[in-house]
C-alpha cells in the first residue's frame, strides 16, 4: 500500500495502528521522509499481510482517520526464481514455454530478456518466474525443466 502522509508527529502510527487491529501483519514500512509527493505530502510504502476480507474495511478506516491512500495492491507472488534458457529458444515457441508457466495460476513468468547472436546460433533468456509459494515455485521450475527437454534446451537454475 502506498500512503501520503502529512508531516507531522503521529501520522506514520495512525496509519499503521488500523493495520494491528484489522489483524493484519506489517512486514515492511519504508518511510521517505526527506521527499514530498506533488500535493506536499510524505510517500510511505507499507507491505503487510491481511486477510482478503477485511482489506475494504482497512481502507475506509483509514480513509475515514484522514490517511491518504495513493495506491493498494497485491502481490500474491512471493518467490521469486530466475533461470537461464539457452538454445532454439524463439525457433522452439518461447510463448509456449511462457504459456506453459503462467497457465498453472500459482506461478507465472514476470520477465524475459534474451540474447539472439545469430539466427543459426543458438540464443540464451534470462527468465523470471514468480509463484504463491515454495513448492508451487518447485512445481512451476521442474514443469520448466520438462518443457526444457522436451524442446531440446539447456537449462541453467540459480543455486
Amino acid at each position: 500500500m502506498d500512503l501520503e502522509l502529512k508531516d507531522m508527529p503521529g501520522q506514520l502510527v495512525l496509519a499503521l495502528q488500523p493495520i494491528s487491529e484489522f489483524g493484519g501483519n506489517i512486514v515492511s514500512v519504508l518511510h521517505h521522509r526527506d521527499k514530498k509527493t506533488p500535493r506536499g505530502l510524505i510517500p510511505v510504502q507499507i507491505t503487510f499481510e491481511i486477510d482478503g476480507e477485511k482489506l475494504e474495511g482497512l481502507i475506509n478506516r483509514m480513509k475515514s482517520d484522514g490517511i491518504t491512500i495513493a495506491q493498494v495492491g497485491e502481490d500474491r507472488l512471493r518467490e521469486k526464481a530466475i533461470v537461464i534458457l539457452i538454445g532454439h529458444i524463439i525457433h522452439s515457441d518461447i510463448r509456449d514455454t511462457i504459456d506453459r508457466i503462467d497457465s498453472t495460476g500459482y506461478a507465472e513468468v514476470k520477465d524475459l530478456a534474451v540474447s539472439m547472436p545469430g539466427v543459426d546460433q543458438h540464443s540464451a533468456a534470462r527468465m523470471v518466474i514468480n509463484a504463491t509459494g515454495e513448492k508451487e515455485m518447485q512445481k512451476a521450475i521442474q514443469l520448466l525443466r520438462d518443457t526444457a527437454h522436451e524442446k531440446n534446451l539447456l537449462m541453467i537454475e540459480s543455486i
